[in-house]
């Protein structure tokens, strides 16, 4: 993540001074070796530095496990942030015999490490409000380093999480990293109480609008009821705005919040109407500045399909559900014309999401935004999604459930689109399969309700045209 930023430095002055360096571990053609391990000798003989002094050739699995106790002990100590072991299979022969699963690799397998955690205090308890108007308890904690940074702030994700935690404000918790990025509160010391702790309570309104906040039936999260609630209005535009919606350079968190307080945009329609005159009074922007905002709007008067929708912000509609309607439909009238039944026809659709995207454009907000972009749009493109044209899954929708011995839950999607067929994550009526793995749950039970083919992986690994050994 941090290399990753580093290269997308508008500043090519800032990429320099952070040093990136690179170590090599493979070569894209041949070069008359048997072992990985003289890749990396090879590698680091022309002059490429390819880590060669930290790597092990481990004999079995026990080395593999020592070798993987040792290095978390020095990770501190390198030169560059690691946050695990590849173990990778030696003999070049044997990784193309043990072959890929979509396009992971079977020979070569990461081991994290530990997430490094620290204990620290949550100080107060504040309300995150999203563009859906849930409201999300985030912990403000005493600043604390975690992983190489600085965390002073938590998501505690809803009331039953802080509940299942047995939290307090004051309390001593232990913080960790999920996956070295994402800060998370894993544990409550009680122990260190000092008895000043207090309880905290779900706010019954809005911290940000004062409307009553309300919970929806079979849900965890409280909600917003105000649609028009400054801080939800402020997300759907980032929303709106985001690099898989309409991607409008320029147009970050506090522009938005700039033009909002200027009373200049209130929806996203409103940003096809801004003018430099509009613009030019605000603190950073000189006319040059203004232009460009106003060309990279413009530029997107013309947009493709799945963003249009993605953009729209209705709940359920992630990126993968809006290219499944784009390529269903096909154009916008198609889509607001739909019934509910329509919209449950499309693959990977269930109830839930067919519910909520007719209620959406059936709603007054609804049908009031559409309307207000499509008078600013040109153009609505749209390529259709290619499609795989062989394999054994072509047409057959699967579902993963539990967890299977030589798949992860992504090479498990992987291998299925890889086969022609279509992932989903929820049971329906048009599911061809469900691969039960081990610990398998409530989709296994809804499987057998509906009627839907319940396999093991064994099964699965045939669909898929391989053996365990393939």
């Amino acid at each position: 993540n941090a290399a990753a930023g580093t290269v997308r430095q508008l500043d090519p002055r800032i990429t320099a001074s952070r040093k990136l360096s690179f170590l090599a571990y493979e070569c894209a053609s041949e070069i008359g070796v048997d072992l990985h391990s003289d890749i990396h000798v090879f590698l680091q003989d022309i002059g490429f530095p390819s880590g060669v002094l930290l790597n092990r050739i481990c004999k079995d699995i026990q080395e593999v496990e020592m070798f993987h106790a040792q290095t978390t002990k020095i990770r501190d100590s390198l030169d560059f942030w690691v946050d695990g072991v590849v173990v990778n299979v030696n003999s070049i022969a044997d990784f193309r015999t043990v072959g890929f699963v979509g396009k992971a690799p079977r020979g070569a397998v990461a081991y994290k490490y530990p997430a490094e955690q620290a204990t620290t205090i949550v100080e107060d308890i504040g309300i995150q409000i999203g563009r859906t108007g849930v409201l999300t308890p985030v912990a403000h904690l005493r600043s604390v380093q975690v992983a190489g940074t600085t965390v002073s702030r938590a998501t505690l994700h809803n009331e039953d999480e802080i509940k299942r935690l047995g939290l307090k404000i004051g309390d001593t918790v232990i913080v960790e990293k999920a996956g070295d990025i994402i800060p998370d509160v894993v544990g409550v010391l009680p122990s260190l109480r000092t008895g000043k702790e207090k309880k905290f309570h779900m706010p019954t309104h809005c911290p940000m609008c004062n409307s009553k906040v309300v919970k929806k039936p079979g849900e965890v999260n409280w909600y917003c009821a105000n649609a028009k609630c400054f801080a939800i209005q402020q997300e759907q535009l980032e929303h709106f705005v985001s690099k898989a919606g309409f991607d409008i350079e320029g147009l970050g968190p506090k522009i938005l919040e700039q033009l909002r307080a200027a009373d200049l945009v209130k929806a996203p329609a409103d940003l096809f109407i801004l003018t430099r005159e509009d613009l030019e009074p605000l603190e950073r922007f000189a006319e040059k500045s203004a232009d460009n905002l106003l060309q990279a709007i413009r530029e997107k008067k013309t947009i493709a399909f799945h963003r249009f929708i993605y953009a729209l912000g209705i709940r359920h509609v992630g990126e993968q559900t809006a290219r499944a309607l784009a390529d269903h439909f096909g154009s916008i009238k198609r889509l607001l014309a739909a019934t509910q039944e329509e919209l449950q026809a499309v693959p990977d659709i269930g109830d839930v999401v067919a519910q909520s995207l007719h209620a959406y454009f059936r709603s007054t907000d609804g049908e009031q935004q559409v309307s207000s972009l499509l008078s600013h749009i040109t153009h609505i493109t749209h390529n259709k999604s290619t499609q795989q044209k062989e394999g054994r899954l072509i047409g057959k929708t699967v579902v993963v459930t539990g967890t299977l011995k030589h798949y992860s839950r992504d090479e498990a999607k992987e291998a299925i689109r890889a086969a022609g067929g279509k992932w989903s994550s929820s049971v329906s009526k048009k599911t061809h399969y469900v691969v039960a793995g081990a610990d398998s749950g409530s989709k296994e039970k809804k499987a057998r309700d509906v009627g839907v083919q319940i396999i093991n992986e064994a099964t699965f690994e045939q669909l898929l045209g391989k053996t365990k050994n393939s």
